[in-house]
C-alpha cells in the first residue's frame, strides 16, 4: 500500500498561506470574455468609427475621380468615350473581386494588414495612373486600386463596424456606408480645381500622396479586434461559469437554411436590387438629355439623388436599430419599386428633380442592410467575407443594370421599357427578401434575431 496511487490517497489539507488563496482563480474563463463585451457600444467602438469614416472617404476617393479626369485623359490620349470609360469599369469590376479576398483576409489576421496593403496600393495606384502613357495603362492601374485599395475600406469596414455595436449598429453601419457618398461629394470638386491649375497627371500623384499617408495613419488605430470575435473564441470556456443567457439564435442556420443556400440567396437580392437602382442612377444625365432638358439638369439630378442617399442611410440606420435588418431591406426594396414607378407617369423638370430625391431617399439604406444582416444570422469569424461576397454582388447589379439599360434603350428607342425591367427586377428583389423574412416570422423571430447578450 506504500506504493498506492496518487489518485487513490485522500486530499491534504491546504494551508491558509499556500493554496487557498488561489482557489479564487478558478473561474477565469469570464473575465477573458468580459473585456471584450465592454467594448460593444463603447466609447472606443465610437471613435473607431470615426476612423472608419476616414479611412472609407480617403480609399473611395477613385471611384468618383475617375468620372472627373475622363474629359482629360480621352483628349490626351486621344480614345473615344467608351475607351475612356474603360478604367472606371475595370475598376469596380475590381473593387467587387477585391472585397472577397480583402474580407476572408480580414477576418483571418485582422483589419490593420490588410488596410495597410490598401493604402499602398491607393497610393501606388493614383501614381501609376498620373504617369501612365496610355489607357489601358491607366484603366490597369484603377483595377490595382479597385482590387486591393478601395475594396478594403468597403466591405471588410462595414463588417467590422457591425462585429462592434449592438443596439445602435444600424446606424453604426450606415454612417460607414455613407463614406462612399461622402467621398463622391468631397473629392471631385477638389480634383476638378486640381485639374484647372495644375493638370490631373500631378494632381493624381498629389492625391495619391494625400490618401495612401491618410489611410496608413488611420490603419495604425485598427489593431484591434472586433469584441464579437473575441467573445466567440472564449465562449465555450465562459459557458460553464457564466450566468444563464438568452438562447442565441442558431448561426449555423441563417433562416433555417444552410449558410451556403442563405448566402446565395442574399446574393442574388444584391444583384436584383442594384439592377433596379443602376437605372435611375446611371442613365438619368442621358434621359434628361432625351427629354430636352440637358445634361447639366441630369447631373443636378444625380448630385440631389446621391445627396439623399447620405439621409437615407442614416435614417435606415436608425430604422434598422429598431425592426432589424430584414424588415428594413424589405421596407427598403418596396419604397425604391415605388419610386421606380413614379419615373413612368412622370418626365417633366420639377417633377423629376422631385423624384430623383424621393429615389435617393427610398435605396440608400439598402446595401448597408446586408451587412446588418451578416451581422445578425452568421457567425462573426465569418462577417468579413460574406459581406464581401454580397457587396460583390451589389456592384455585379449596378454594371449589370447600367449596361442592361443601355442595351434595352438601344433597341426600343426609349427609356421606358429599360424602367420597367428595372421594376421586374426589384421585384425579384422583394419576392426572395420577403420570403426570408417569412422564414424568420415562422421560426418565430419576429424579423430580429435574438442576440447574446452584451456584458
Amino acid at each position: 500500500m506504500r506504493h498506492a496511487s496518487a489518485a487513490s490517497l485522500p486530499a491534504r489539507p491546504c494551508s491558509p498561506w499556500g493554496k487557498l488563496p488561489r482557489m479564487p482563480q478558478a473561474p477565469a474563463a469570464p473575465t477573458s470574455s468580459a473585456a471584450p463585451a465592454s467594448l460593444i457600444d463603447s466609447p472606443q467602438a465610437a471613435w473607431r468609427l470615426l476612423t472608419t469614416l476616414g479611412l472609407v472617404v480617403l480609399g473611395n476617393s477613385s471611384m468618383y475621380v475617375v468620372s472627373v479626369v475622363l474629359p482629360a485623359v480621352q483628349a490626351e490620349f486621344g480614345v473615344g468615350r467608351a475607351d475612356a470609360s474603360l478604367p472606371y469599369t475595370l475598376m469596380m469590376v475590381c473593387l467587387g473581386l477585391g472585397g472577397l479576398w480583402t474580407g476572408r483576409m480580414a477576418d483571418r489576421h485582422g483589419l490593420m494588414p490588410v488596410l495597410c496593403v490598401g493604402a499602398v496600393a491607393v497610393c501606388g495606384g493614383f501614381v501609376w495612373a498620373g504617369l501612365s502613357g496610355s489607357i489601358w495603362i491607366f484603366g490597369l492601374a484603377h483595377g490595382l486600386m479597385g482590387l486591393v485599395g478601395s475594396s478594403a475600406t468597403f466591405a471588410p469596414l462595414m463588417a467590422d463596424t457591425a462585429l462592434w455595436w449592438n443596439k445602435r449598429r444600424g446606424i453604426a453601419v450606415a454612417i460607414c456606408a455613407s463614406g462612399n457618398y461622402i467621398a463622391g461629394a468631397l473629392w471631385p470638386p477638389i480634383v476638378q480645381h486640381g485639374i484647372d491649375a495644375i493638370g490631373w497627371r500631378h494632381t493624381y500623384v498629389l492625391l495619391g500622396l494625400v490618401c495612401g499617408v491618410g489611410m496608413l495613419l488611420l490603419a495604425l488605430r485598427m489593431r484591434q479586434r472586433a469584441p464579437l470575435v473575441l467573445m466567440d473564441a472564449v465562449a465555450q470556456p465562459a459557458s460553464a461559469v457564466a450566468a444563464p443567457r438568452p438562447v442565441a439564435l442558431d448561426r449555423s442556420r441563417p433562416f433555417g437554411l444552410r449558410p451556403l443556400h442563405a448566402q446565395l440567396l442574399l446574393c442574388v437580392a444584391g444583384v436584383a436590387c442594384c439592377v433596379a437602382m443602376a437605372m435611375p442612377q446611371v442613365h438619368i444625365v442621358a434621359y434628361c438629355t432625351d427629354l430636352g432638358f440637358g445634361a447639366a439638369r441630369g447631373a443636378e439630378m444625380l448630385s440631389l439623388m446621391l445627396a439623399c442617399g447620405i439621409v437615407s442611410r442614416l435614417v435606415s440606420g436608425v430604422i434598422c436599430d429598431r425592426i432589424g435588418g430584414v424588415r428594413t431591406l424589405l421596407l427598403g426594396s418596396a419604397l425604391q419599386g415605388v419610386g421606380l414607378m413614379l419615373f413612368l407617369p412622370f418626365d417633366g423638370l420639377v417633377p423629376l428633380y422631385v423624384i430623383s430625391a424621393m429615389f435617393g431617399l427610398f435605396q440608400g439604406g439598402l446595401v448597408p442592410s446586408y451587412a446588418i444582416i451578416i451581422r445578425e444570422y452568421f457567425a462573426p469569424q465569418e462577417a468579413g467575407a460574406r459581406v464581401g461576397a454580397v457587396i460583390m454582388a451589389t456592384l455585379i447589379g449596378m454594371a449589370l443594370g447600367g449596361w442592361m439599360s443601355g442595351w434595352i434603350f438601344d433597341i426600343t428607342g426609349s427609356y421606358h421599357a429599360a424602367f420597367l425591367n428595372g421594376l421586374a427586377w426589384n421585384l425579384l428583389n422583394l419576392s426572395i427578401v420577403g420570403w426570408l423574412y417569412w422564414r424568420v416570422r415562422r421560426q418565430g423571430a419576429a424579423g430580429a434575431p435574438t442576440l447574446p447578450a452584451a456584458g
